[in-house]
């Protein structure tokens, strides 16, 4: 079979620079701009982008859960409440490690996770 793997995650933002400014100061994140609509993102190992919307990705609407890793979870939940982003569900156990989840300014819901 042929080896087929994830790529790319696009996600939508009411506010393309508010966006941009949360994952670069909370995450280190770099941007290219590709128009007024859209701008893409690399996280230092992954690609990705934001398209311009009214709507939000939200796992309580069904939306895919984007699920980040980190080896120091407390520092990650103070960095994303220090540039804006909102604790949706505070850190928590479950198999494997812990979590929480946050929305960005555009209300997006992601989740970050660590084995420990």
């Amino acid at each position: 079979m042929t080896k087929i793997k994830l790529n790319y995650i696009e996600l939508p933002s009411d506010d393309l620079e508010k966006t941009k400014q949360f994952y670069c100061d909370t995450f280190g994140w770099t941007f290219e701009d590709f128009g007024p609509d859209y701008c893409a993102f690399n996280d230092g190992e992954n690609d990705g982008g934001f398209y311009r919307s009214p709507l939000s990705s939200n796992s309580d609407k069904g939306a895919a859960l984007v699920v980040l890793l980190t080896d120091d979870l407390e520092a990650a939940l103070d960095r994303v409440s220090e540039n804006g982003g909102t604790i949706h569900k505070p850190i928590f156990s479950f198999p494997g490690g812990r979590r929480f989840h946050f929305k960005d300014p555009s209300q997006n819901e992601l989740a970050i996770w660590s084995k420990t």
